[in-house]
């Protein structure tokens, strides 16, 4: 082999004479974007603690005296649909919803001019036998002198006695065909049968009126009125919880209508038997002060007392879970959620119910419905940011 082909075996240890080619920089740019957006997102929601959440709400004292509750309706024990004895068309109605009537008021009429006629002609029928029995009386006063004189029989003085009886006693039918035609009058005149409220109205001028409504289109009772006097409320507690209900036992009522109101009751009585369907026995609350804003049929929450409460415990106040309070630098605290942070606020914990406190002296602010941090971790701080676990 000539030194020209070992020549081309050497390693060329020189640099070439070529351009060097570029790396390829954007995968590890790329890469450094991603965990830079990674971290930043990592540090927001590693800075946020999930806590459970517990609202500020109002509660009553009494309630840590309540026994059960149970749920009802409003209902007047005296109610009535009022109606005529007699048929015929209403001629004139006096009341509309809401009236107020007392006893014994004509509240309805109806058509009676046939009635009155009868009891026209049984009037005069009085009269005519009134006439005739003074008559027969002057007869009689004259045939007894007479007979005394021996002017005249005994048996004329028999036939003015009879007569004179016989006149007394068509007096007397007469008198009662009068009372009857006028109680025929007033069964057309519809009063109220006791002291109430006109609840509702069945009928209108116009309507025929009959005791059954038993013919087309016609009308049984015109109104429905109650006496509001004995308005109650009708509460089902089931027969598991009967011992806990007894006579007299205090109550306070709430209504539907009005929820921010508490009202006394007191037991008056229990249904004397049980509704085997829902296994539950009926109470009856009475008001112990009446009210005109309570109307039948309202819905109504009634909490059985085991004793008398105080005006003081009728009260509403406001209060948290006492799982919220807890002591940050020696002293009682609650973090409120508020635009996702923490915001701690000094409280003076005051009278405690069942499970809740009351916030005696109220942060500024602080209000029903506001959601506070319930058991708050040892590290949480004024200003943490915070959000609601996940249940």
């Amino acid at each position: 082999m000539s030194d020209q082909d070992l020549s081309r075996l050497a390693i060329d240890r020189h640099p070439s004479s070529r351009a060097a080619r570029p790396r390829r920089r954007w995968p590890w740019l790329l890469a450094a974007a991603i965990l830079a957006l990674g971290a930043a997102a990592f540090v927001r929601m590693g800075g946020e603690t999930a806590v459970d959440t517990v609202s500020v709400t109002t509660a009553y004292p009494y309630q840590a005296a309540t026994l059960l509750n149970a749920a009802g309706y409003v209902v007047a024990q005296r109610k009535a649909a009022v109606a005529s004895k007699a048929t015929g068309r209403l001629e004139w109605l006096g009341v509309v919803e809401g009236s107020r009537v007392r006893t014994g008021e004509v509240i309805a009429r109806l058509e009676n001019r046939d009635v009155q006629a009868q009891v026209e002609q049984a009037a005069a029928s009085v009269a005519s036998a009134r006439v005739e029995q003074k008559d027969a009386e002057r007869q009689l006063v004259r045939t007894r002198e007479l007979a005394r004189q021996k002017y005249v029989s005994d048996s004329a003085l028999d036939v003015a006695q009879a007569r004179f009886d016989r006149a007394r006693a068509a007096v007397e039918v007469a008198q009662a065909n009068l009372r009857a035609a006028q109680v025929a009058v007033d069964q057309t005149l519809i009063r109220a049968p006791f002291d109430g409220v006109v609840l509702t109205k069945a009928a209108n001028v116009g309507d025929v009126i009959t005791p059954f409504s038993s013919a087309l289109d016609s009308k049984g009772a015109v109104v429905t009125m109650a006496d509001m006097e004995t308005l109650e409320v009708e509460a089902d507690v089931s027969e598991a919880n009967l011992a806990k209900i007894r006579v007299g036992q205090p109550c306070e009522i709430q209504l539907d209508a009005f929820p921010e109101r508490r009202l006394r009751g007191v037991v008056s009585r229990t249904v004397p038997t049980v509704d085997r369907a829902k296994a539950t026995v009926l109470v009856k609350v009475r008001f112990v002060e009446p009210d005109p804003a309570i109307l039948p049929e309202m819905s109504a929450k009634v909490a059985f007392l085991e004793r008398e409460v105080p005006d003081s415990d009728r009260q509403a106040l406001t209060v948290v879970h006492q799982d919220a309070i807890v002591q940050r630098d020696g002293r009682p605290v609650l973090f409120r959620v508020a635009d996702g942070r923490a915001q701690q606020l000094a409280v003076q914990p005051g009278r405690k119910i069942n499970d809740l406190v009351e916030l005696a002296g109220q942060p500024a602010g602080l209000q029903a419905g506001d959601k506070i941090v319930a058991r708050p971790p040892e590290g949480l701080r004024d200003g943490d940011r915070v959000k609601p676990a996940q249940k």
